[in-house]
C-alpha cells in the first residue's frame, strides 16, 4: 500500500496565491497532498491557476480561488468562514503578498506618506490580518502553520525602499512575537528571500538580476520554486521550528562574492 502524502486532507490558503512565489508554493504543497486556496484580489488568473494545480482526491473538495481584500478585516473573516463552509478547517496559511516601488533610499521626499501607508498596509498589517481572520480554523486544526515571505531587506537594510526593509523587519518581529503567543496550536515561521526572478519589484531587469547573480555567493538569484521548497519544507519535514526566520537567498546577506 502506497504510504500517505505528508499533508493529505490538510487546508493550504495562500494570500497572494496567484504570484510567482505564492503559486510555486501552492504547487508544492498541493503535490504533497493539500487542498489549495488560492486567496487574493478579484481579477487577474488566480481561477485558472487553481483549476491546473495537481489533482488531489476528491473527497474533502478540489483547489479553489477565493477573491479578498487582503488587507481588509471583514473581507478576511469572510473569506475564513468560506473556507470553513467548504472545507470544513485550514491547518496552513502562506502569506505571500505584498507590494513595493524603488525609491532611493537617499530620496526622503519621494518616499511620500501615501507610498508608506501603502508598503506597510500590505506587506505588514495584510499578513497580520490574514492570521487573525484564520487563527481560529489553524487552531482548530491542532497543528496550524503560517508562513510569512519576509525578505532579506529586514536584516540588511537593502531593498527596494527604506519602508519596505522597515515593514519587513516588523514581520521578522511578528514571527517572534506570535511564534511564541500562539504555540503550541499554531507555529509561524518566516521565509526570507533576496532577489528572486519574479516582476515583484517594477523596473528591474534582466541586466539587474545578472548583476546581482554575479556578486551572490552562490552567483545565481532565486527562483520562486526555491523559495516555495522552503514553505514546503515548514509544512513537512521542520515541525519543530517556530518563530525563526530562514534565509533562503543564496548567500546575498553575507555580502558581495
Amino acid at each position: 500500500m502506497p504510504s500517505q502524502l505528508p499533508l493529505a486532507g490538510q487546508v493550504a490558503v495562500i494570500a497572494g496565491g496567484a504570484g510567482a512565489i505564492g503559486y510555486a508554493s501552492a504547487q508544492r504543497l498541493a503535490r504533497q497532498g493539500a487542498r489549495i486556496v488560492l486567496l487574493g484580489r478579484a481579477g487577474g488568473d488566480a481561477h485558472a491557476k487553481a483549476a491546473a494545480l495537481p489533482a488531489v482526491p476528491s473527497a474533502g473538495g478540489a483547489h479553489c480561488a477565493l477573491e479578498a481584500d487582503l488587507a481588509g478585516s471583514a473581507a478576511l473573516a469572510r473569506a475564513a468562514a468560506e473556507v470553513r463552509e467548504r472545507y470544513g478547517r485550514a491547518d496552513i496559511l502562506v502569506n505571500s503578498a505584498g507590494f513595493t516601488q524603488p525609491v532611493p533610499h537617499a530620496d526622503l521626499d519621494a518616499l511620500n506618506d501615501e507610498l508608506i501607508d501603502a508598503i506597510f498596509t500590505a506587506n505588514w498589517r495584510a499578513p497580520f490580518a490574514a492570521i487573525r481572520a484564520f487563527a481560529p480554523l489553524l487552531r482548530a486544526s491542532g497543528h496550524g502553520l503560517v508562513v510569512n515571505i519576509s525578505s532579506i531587506a529586514a536584516s540588511t537594510g537593502i531593498g527596494s525602499n527604506v519602508a519596505y526593509c522597515a515593514a519587513k523587519a516588523g514581520l521578522d518581529t511578528m514571527a517572534n512575537s506570535l511564534g511564541r503567543a500562539l504555540a503550541p496550536h499554531i507555529r509561524v515561521i518566516n521565509v526570507s528571500p533576496g532577489v528572486v526572478d519574479s516582476h515583484f519589484v517594477p523596473g528591474r531587469d534582466a541586466a539587474f538580476n545578472n548583476k546581482q547573480a554575479a556578486t551572490t555567493p552562490l552567483q545565481r538569484i532565486g527562483q520562486p520554486d526555491d523559495i516555495a521548497a522552503a514553505v514546503e519544507a515548514c509544512a513537512t519535514t521542520l515541525l519543530f521550528a517556530t518563530g525563526s526566520v530562514i534565509r533562503i537567498d543564496g548567500g546575498r546577506h553575507l555580502g558581495a562574492a
